[in-house]
């Protein structure tokens, strides 16, 4: 086994968090062996399973000066100056980013207006390392390399069991979880701040980008929506009757002023009126929503209207569908 004199990692992948030198099996180094440690790395040297010390960027060299134990491991047996067997580990130490999150099953949710419901979440965090000795004697062992996608199954589990138990903590409805989703995801990052920490990482960002219902409980969503709608549409067909009295008096100095303000007045009152049924047929799943309104049953003679056709009256003046003047 050919001796290390120069030990460095110049090929550090993207994903990478920690790499062995040698990959796998002991390295041979010396007294006076080089180590090189670039920005952002750390080096965590080992021997017999042991960290002797954590090296950060720059050129050191191997002694029993920076490495006080390394003396008496090898002294003893190698006159200290024949080649000794070692591990070094290079940690990552950049910002890991945008790293994904979301909750496999659907998560029950006691909802204080819908009752019990299913959810689904997702988001992204940001991480990087913070104590390396801890990271290789806690997580990575005696692996040659340890990236990102060998932590992230266990991280999201993680993840997903914290923001259950904070979502089950708050009392309130799907409906107002948006406005909360900034204070959910802070509680969610301090809770989460410990797990991170024992296994030698920091948490350094979390997001929460949505929290979703199932299409059914969506559509229950949008229904109660509209029944809102609906129950302001009394105040809607008023402000519809007001709008066509103002709209005839402003026709005032027109020929035939009084067929002017009946004709806005019967505007208003029979658009606020189709609108209303409208809204109504829509939300309460009348087939026949697509036809013609209604007509109260007639109570003597009756014509027909000479605009719109509606059958009115005998004795009307104006149509109380359009507005129209009758001759």
């Amino acid at each position: 086994m050919a001796v290390l004199d120069l030990i460095q990692l110049s090929d550090e992948g993207a994903g990478d968090i920690v790499r062995r030198v040698p990959e796998s099996g002991a390295g041979e180094f010396r007294l006076g062996s080089q180590l090189v440690v670039r920005e952002n790395q750390e080096a965590v040297f080992m021997r017999d399973g042991k960290a002797l010390d954590v090296f950060g960027p720059g050129r050191h060299t191997i002694s029993t000066n920076n490495i006080p134990l390394l003396g008496g491991l090898i002294g003893s047996l190698f006159g200290g100056n024949s080649p000794f067997t070692a591990e070094v580990f290079f940690i990552n130490l950049r910002e890991f980013t945008n790293l994904k999150w979301g909750s496999a099953q659907a998560i029950t949710y006691r909802d204080s207006e819908l009752g019990m419901v299913r959810l689904r979440a997702f988001g992204t965090y940001s991480m990087r390392v913070k104590d390396s000795q801890l990271l290789v004697n806690q997580v990575v062992g005696t692996r040659g390399a340890y990236r990102t996608s060998d932590i992230e199954d266990f991280l999201r589990s993680v993840i997903v069991q914290e923001f259950t138990d904070t979502l089950g903590a708050v009392q309130t409805t799907l409906l107002d979880l948006p406005k909360m989703m900034s204070t959910i995801s802070s509680s969610i990052r301090a809770s989460l701040a410990d797990d991170f920490a024992k296994l030698g990482f920091e948490l350094t960002s979390f997001q929460i980008e949505a929290i979703t219902p199932p299409e059914e409980v969506q559509a229950l969503i949008d229904q109660r929506s509209g029944m809102a709608a609906i129950g302001n549409m009394d105040e809607y067909i008023k402000f519809q009757t007001a709008q066509g009295i103002k709209d005839a008096a402003n026709n005032q100095g027109t020929a035939g002023d009084g067929a002017s303000m009946g004709m806005g007045l019967g505007t208003g009152l029979g658009m606020a009126g189709a609108m209303a049924g409208a809204f109504k047929d829509a939300f309460s799943g009348d087939s026949n929503s697509g036809s013609a309104p209604a007509q109260p049953a007639p109570s003597g003679e009756t014509k027909f209207c000479t605009e719109c056709g509606a059958k009115i009256p005998a004795d009307a003046k104006f149509c109380p569908q359009c507005g129209a003047k009758q001759g």
